[in-house]
C-alpha cells in the first residue's frame, strides 16, 4: 500500500509539473493540463507572436494574412475574419485556440467556445502588453527560455527609444488608418502607445471606439503638425494625397505627411518596435522643420 501511494504522490507531483496557467487580455485565467502542442491562431498578430515565443512549429492552422514570418504561409488556413471553418478546426484537433477580440466577431468566438478547447484572448493594446504576451505564450507552449529571450529583446529596444525620444517636444499626430471613407485611431490602438512613445500626441486620443470614422473639416479644424498613413494598395487608393489641396494645413505645409508600412504601427506584435523607431525619426524630421 505504501508504494502505491508514493507512486500516486509521483504521479501527481508530475501532473502538476506539467500544468500551465496564464491569464489572458480579457483577464480570464486559461489553464493547460500540458504545454499546447496544437495550436490554432486566429489573427495574424497571434501568428507573428507565437513564432517569436518559439512555438511556429506548433501551429496547425491559422486565419488569413498571417504572412510573417515566410515560415507563416506554409501554414494551413481555417478561414478569414469574416469567416471560419469550425469543420476544418475540429479536424485539425487543436489543444488551444487563440482568438483576437477586434478582429473575430462575437458569434465566432462564441463557436470557437462552444468546441469545449482551452480559448486564450489576445488583445495587445500597448507596447508592454507584446512583451507580456510573448512571456504568456512561451510559457502556455513550454518555450520560457525563447520566449523571455524575445521579449527581453523587445523591451530593450521600446526602452532605448523612450529613452531618447519620449521627453523630445510634443508633435500633433493625425493617423489616417483609411482615406475613403476616413478612419482613424483613438488612443487605445498600439500605434497610438507607440506615437506616445515618440513623444506625439495623437489628436483624436480622446475618442471611445478604436477605430472611427472621422470627417475631413474636423482633420482640419485640429490642424496636426504630422500625418502618418499606411502604404498604398490598389490605383484606387488615395493615401495622404487627400491633404494636398489644404495647404494652410500644418502638416501638409511642412511636407511632414508620412507614409507607413502600418503593419509595423497596426499589427501588435513584435515588429511594431520596428515600426515605432521608424516613426520617431519621422517625428523627429517634423520636430526639425519647424
Amino acid at each position: 500500500m505504501k508504494a502505491i501511494f508514493f507512486l500516486l504522490l509521483a504521479l501527481c507531483a508530475s501532473c502538476a509539473q506539467g500544468a500551465v496557467s496564464v491569464v489572458d487580455d480579457s483577464g480570464k485565467q486559461v489553464v493547460l493540463a500540458r504545454p499546447a502542442q496544437r495550436v490554432i491562431s486566429m489573427a495574424p498578430h497571434v501568428t507573428e507572436l507565437l513564432f517569436a515565443a518559439g512555438g511556429g512549429a506548433r501551429i496547425i492552422g491559422a486565419m488569413n494574412y498571417s504572412d510573417f514570418p515566410e515560415e507563416a504561409r506554409k501554414i494551413p488556413l481555417i478561414g478569414s475574419n469574416s469567416q471560419i471553418d469550425l469543420e476544418r478546426v475540429i479536424a485539425l484537433k487543436p489543444d488551444l485556440l487563440i482568438v483576437w477580440q477586434s478582429g473575430n466577431t462575437a458569434r465566432q468566438i462564441a463557436q470557437l467556445q462552444g468546441l469545449g478547447i482551452p480559448v486564450f484572448h489576445s488583445e495587445p493594446r500597448s507596447l508592454e502588453t507584446v512583451a507580456s504576451s510573448l512571456e504568456r505564450f512561451g510559457r502556455l507552449l513550454g518555450s520560457d527560455g525563447t520566449a523571455q529571450a524575445a521579449a527581453a529583446r523587445f523591451r530593450a529596444k521600446i526602452g532605448a527609444l523612450r529613452t531618447r525620444y519620449a521627453s523630445r517636444p510634443p508633435v500633433s499626430v493625425f493617423y489616417q488608418a483609411w482615406d475613403n471613407p476616413l478612419y482613424t485611431l483613438n488612443g487605445e490602438q498600439i500605434a497610438s502607445d507607440a506615437i506616445r512613445l515618440c513623444g506625439g500626441r495623437n489628436i483624436f486620443a480622446e475618442l471611445k471606439t478604436i477605430a472611427p470614422q472621422v470627417s475631413v473639416e474636423a482633420v482640419v479644424q485640429r490642424d496636426p503638425e504630422a500625418i502618418l498613413g499606411g502604404k498604398l494598395y490598389t490605383p484606387q487608393d488615395r493615401g495622404l494625397s487627400i491633404w494636398q489641396p489644404f495647404h494652410s494645413m500644418t502638416a501638409v505645409r511642412r511636407k511632414n505627411l508620412f507614409t507607413f508600412d502600418e503593419q509595423l504601427l497596426t499589427r501588435p506584435g513584435p515588429r511594431v518596435v520596428d515600426g515605432a523607431a521608424t516613426l520617431c525619426t519621422r517625428l523627429e524630421e517634423a520636430r526639425a522643420r519647424r
